[in-house]
């Protein structure tokens, strides 16, 4: 009687604690904007040359205020001789709450400065650094809308438009990316299982997991210990929500097995947890570790995001491991309604005797007794032509990894970030007809007092730079501070241009010349160094992801040659992955290009992630070799983990493709590649490639363990 009570109140209670914690974390994400930073700037190492430049600028200004560019945009020309409505429009915009204001005075606008075609004229305005970013853009363009004519088209853009409109896309993570995600995994598990309380029971697992973790990546963020950003919490979300689901995929097939061999769900879940718990965490320390090694990178974004997932998928595990073995436990072959598992003594005694023929007599079948559909089919497949399959599969992942040659991987406009509507996108390219498109966002040059009639003349002459100017006081001296001078450039072309980065690229080569202690800073700048940190990072992180996984492994598997083989498949896939997902991006879909730290991202999702499934399909093969021999038990672990991989691979698809739903490019991108990735290694490289290789190879696949040198085992 004690024992039964025990055996109901300990899953109880584990319920209850996952339960008050959710509840207290499920709050907290709405809050996470609080301690949430979108700035690109800030993402950059302390040694990077703009972050330096931009550190020494700050003094040649007594406020933080970011730069907002209003343009108003006529069908007709201006009367550039009674500009009066303009001006009244001017000192209406002052008017919005959350200006910046010069001196201790009002708030003020520069402006109007009509353009030289006579169809615009532009303002420019200063954004407080204490006030949000948003709510001042908005008002100036509600003060637009009101204020100017049907014929006239207003727009906010520069850094301070930009900004407002980037929290906007990002604003849908909170509810409409974990309403896609949850949306799609429930609709996949109901098919996959058909049981209407089990898709619950494991959405509930994963929504633990994500709030639970919310804490402890509010409290580290406001700590300042890490710097979290709009597209670190929806990676987080995403990949809470997929890696939670796979772990308890991979423990409720387990369990369903069990219920049919054994007859209590207690029995059941000892079964099903000694012989799941090795291999979910084993993939859950591939995925930590391999996240971990953004630990390394030199961008702030990317060190941020490595604990933060690496958070997410520890509480992941936690409740994989804990909270749905407590709720299956509590609803036992209840949890599996209307298709219950049930107990059969006679269907065990032939399953067993089935499973333990003797490796001397084995046939084209042998590990595939008590199997049945498609699975069985696909082993038999592999059994009579690994050589073929595994080749074949070869080829074709090394033909799509051709097309890496065509990732465009160096950065893109700041214009091309947001896919949605935008209103700075559309007044960037307003400035661009008839102003200086680099308006607002000057490129900044700290030098020496002592070189500035040399720095200036550089500057000056500069292609693609259409004006420039030192600081000076009202009385035109120059501004000096601590021995420097600060001079700005206008920008012929965008900020965010390539021509504009050449232009800087350019201008940092021939300041070397004349003064080696000048440093360029600005908007251009800033993308520049982030551009050129994020790839230095990949040549950095890839080999060091790669040696982390390989070791895991090897403890795993206790073999070498394996853990080689399935480290290498997943290199490839993840190749593969890029090449075709860059024919897509490049010729179907029509993006400009990629961020530099897109192929880094897909790579730690990637390879971590795939090699998640080659872990639960090879741990099975090992268990099932251990017993009757290396070939059958590859046959046999193919069969059994078929149905479980593929549903855990197609779910972790569908909740990665939902961060597609953000209308930023980078989360598009990492949506389709790693989607697109999963499925490759959950349909092609699992299903086809490891199998076959392994049978090809029989049992020296074990090498130099001692399951490999085992005569009857062949």
């Amino acid at each position: 009687m004690r024992n039964h009570s025990v055996r109901v109140l300990l899953p109880v209670v584990v319920v209850l604690i996952w339960l008050v914690g959710a509840a207290v974390g499920g709050p907290t994400f709405g809050r996470l904007e609080e301690v949430s930073s979108n700035d690109q700037a800030s993402f950059l190492p302390a040694s990077a040359e703009s972050t330096e430049a931009g550190e020494l600028q700050q003094q040649f200004s007594d406020s933080d205020a970011v730069p907002a560019v209003i343009i108003a945009e006529s069908d007709s020309p201006i009367d550039l001789r009674d500009l009066g409505p303009y001006e009244a429009l001017g000192s209406a915009l002052s008017g919005v709450e959350g200006l910046d204001a010069p001196a201790g005075g009002p708030p003020s606008v520069a402006g109007p400065i009509p353009s030289e075609d006579g169809f615009a004229v532009q303002y420019v305005a200063f954004v407080s650094a204490d006030a949000e970013p948003t709510e001042v853009v908005d008002g100036l363009r509600a003060v637009l809308a009101d204020e100017l004519p049907s014929e006239v088209r207003g727009y906010v853009t520069g850094p301070a438009g930009f900004t407002a409109d980037l929290a906007g896309a990002f604003s849908g993570i909170d509810g409409i990316l974990l309403g896609v995600a949850l949306g799609a995994v429930f609709i996949i598990l109901l098919a996959v299982y058909r049981s209407i309380v089990l898709p619950f029971l494991v959405l509930l697992t994963s929504v633990a997991a994500l709030a639970t973790s919310i804490l402890l990546v509010f409290a580290i963020a406001k700590l300042d210990w890490i710097q979290l950003s709009g597209q670190s919490q929806g990676i987080l979300s995403i990949l809470v929500i997929g890696a939670a689901t796979d772990y308890a995929l991979l423990l409720v097939a387990r369990f369903r097995e069990a219920l049919a061999e054994k007859e209590t769900p207690w029995e059941a879940m000892r079964v099903a947890y000694r012989s799941s718990v090795e291999p979910i965490l084993a993939s859950g320390a591939t995925v930590i570790l391999g996240l971990l090694c953004l630990l390394f990178s030199d961008l702030n974004s990317n060190r941020s995001l490595g604990p933060i997932a690496a958070i997410g998928i520890l509480f992941s595990l936690g409740a994989a491991l804990t909270l749905l073995p407590a709720l299956l436990l509590l609803l036992g072959r209840s949890a599996f309604w209307p298709l219950r598992p049930r107990y059969d003594v006679a269907k065990n005694a032939a399953r067993h005797e089935g499973m333990h023929a003797a490796p001397s007599e084995a046939g084209p079948e042998t590990g595939l007794e008590q199997l049945r559909g498609v699975w069985k089919r696909v082993a038999l497949l592999v059994a009579r032509r690994p050589r073929v399959l595994w080749i074949a599969s070869l080829l074709l992942l090394v033909t799509g990894a051709l097309g890496l040659t065509q990732l465009q991987a160096s950065g893109v406009p700041q214009s091309a970030l947001i896919l949605a509507p935008s209103n700075a996108v559309d007044g960037q390219e307003a400035l661009a007809r008839h102003f200086d498109a680099g308006s607002g966002s000057p490129v900044q040059v700290v030098a020496p007092q002592a070189d500035q009639d040399a720095v200036l003349e550089v500057v000056t002459s500069q292609p693609g730079i259409s004006d420039a100017e030192v600081t000076s006081d009202p009385s035109g001296v120059a501004v000096v501070m601590n021995g420097r001078i600060l001079v700005s450039g206008t920008l012929a072309d965008q900020a965010d241009s390539d021509q504009a980065e050449d232009v800087v690229r350019a201008l940092r080569t021939e300041l070397d010349d004349v003064s080696p202690d000048a440093l360029v800073g600005g908007v251009t700048a800033t993308a520049i160094d982030t551009n050129d940190t994020a790839l230095a990072d990949l040549v950095k992180i890839i080999p060091l992801v790669l040696l982390v996984i390989l070791v895991v492994l090897i403890i795993l598997l206790r073999s070498i040659l394996a853990p080689v083989l399935l480290v290498a498949s997943v290199a490839l896939s993840n190749a593969t992955a890029l090449g075709i997902s860059a024919l897509v991006f490049n010729g179907i879909l029509g993006f400009e290009g990629a961020d530099a730290s897109v192929p880094l991202f897909a790579f730690v999702f990637l390879v971590a992630l795939g090699v998640d499934y080659n872990i639960f399909l090879m741990t099975r093969v090992r268990e099932e070799s251990l017993r009757i021999g290396t070939r059958p038990g590859i046959l046999r672990g193919l069969g059994i983990t078929g149905g479980v991989i593929t549903s855990a691979g197609v779910v972790l698809a569908a909740t990665f493709a939902a961060l597609g739903v953000i209308p930023i490019l980078f989360l598009a991108q990492i949506a389709f590649i790693v989607a697109f990735g999963v499925l490759l290694d959950t349909v092609l490289v699992r299903s086809l490639l490891i199998p076959a290789l392994a049978y090809d190879i029989g049992p020296r696949i074990w090498w130099p363990s001692t399951l490999g040198a085992v005569p009857s085992q062949r």
